[in-house]
């Protein structure tokens, strides 16, 4: 855009040159059409430089804050590998996609690639309502499941990353989206680790994000008609590319807690022992095992 309209007043600015060197303009000497010449010249590359750079400032606005309903991530999204164990349903949604669980009417995981742009957006999540997913089977997961529970219905993939569009605000709502979690840790300490990866994704443009409930050994909890899982924890894992990728991930018990991000720091590798997932299976072998094996949090700014 901006190179355009700088051609323009280059190409203006040598068509007034060639009327004011006019002999029959009417103006006085040689001389004097020079001088206007010259200053009609400085004029337009004036306006021509201003135009530039106000042309440049609205691309990268455009850029920072495109809101395009109809772009979807199922083909970037970088997905844990298959499951060995337990049944998974996968689910493509416009701005993530689920490994669904009908045993435990839960994710298995939910992953997503957050771009710079869509941390921003217009739509909001005011009058959006928790919805049955009806492309799994029944039994499952339902508004009224947590009603009186003393557990929130979680988002996995949160309803801020998705304000970029109106379908995927909604389907952020969807009950394979979401897991029996504490209040406290809702809208504390897991809250600040989501605005954190808000501000990753705005750092470095983007990043790879795949999170989940844990559920260790043993009898779980259940809750409500559809008897839905209640996870002993919570995993994400936060990747970049890029020439150096990095990657961390964090284990939340469910339960309250107001810690540093630190005490929640893991490895990927760490993290695949104890749920048995491969996360990064996808990228070659030398670069997955050096990324999966480091955990520092000095990496990512903090």
């Amino acid at each position: 855009m901006g190179n355009i309209f700088r051609r323009f007043c280059v190409l203006s600015a040598v068509a007034a040159i060639v009327v004011s060197c006019d002999p029959t303009s009417g103006k006085g000497g040689l001389a004097e059409n020079l001088s206007d010449v010259r200053r009609t010249a400085e004029d337009i590359e004036n306006v021509a430089k201003a135009v530039h750079d106000l042309a440049e400032s609205v691309d990268e606005y455009t850029s920072d804050n495109k809101n395009d309903a109809s772009e979807t991530q199922t083909t970037e999204v970088l997905l844990p590998a298959p499951m060995n164990k337990g049944k998974e349903q996968i689910l493509y949604r416009t701005g993530y996609v689920t490994s669904y669980n009908r045993d435990n009417r839960i994710p298995n995981w939910v992953a997503w690639r957050l771009t710079k742009a869509h941390t921003y957006g217009n739509v909001s999540r005011e009058d959006m309502k928790f919805e049955e997913d009806r492309e799994v089977p029944s039994p499952r997961a339902a508004y009224w499941d947590y009603y009186n529970t003393g557990y929130d219905r979680g988002h996995m993939c949160p309803a801020a990353d998705n304000k970029w569009s109106q379908k995927a605000m909604q389907e952020s709502f969807l009950m394979t989206n979401i897991c029996p979690q504490n209040t406290v840790l809702n809208a504390g300490d897991w809250n600040e680790l989501e605005i954190q990866c808000r501000k990753w994704a705005r750092r470095y443009g983007s990043i790879n994000i795949v999170c989940g409930p844990i559920l260790y050994k043993g009898a779980h909890k259940r809750i409500g008609k559809s008897k839905v899982v209640v996870p002993e924890a919570f995993f994400k894992v936060v990747m970049r590319e890029g020439k150096n990728p990095k990657a961390i991930a964090f284990i939340y018990k469910n339960r309250e807690g107001n810690r540093p991000k630190g005490d929640y720091v893991n490895s990927v590798d760490q993290l695949e022992r104890i749920t048995g997932m491969d996360f990064f299976s996808s990228l070659p072998d030398d670069v997955e095992q050096k990324m999966e094996a480091e955990a520092e949090l000095s990496d990512w700014g903090l």
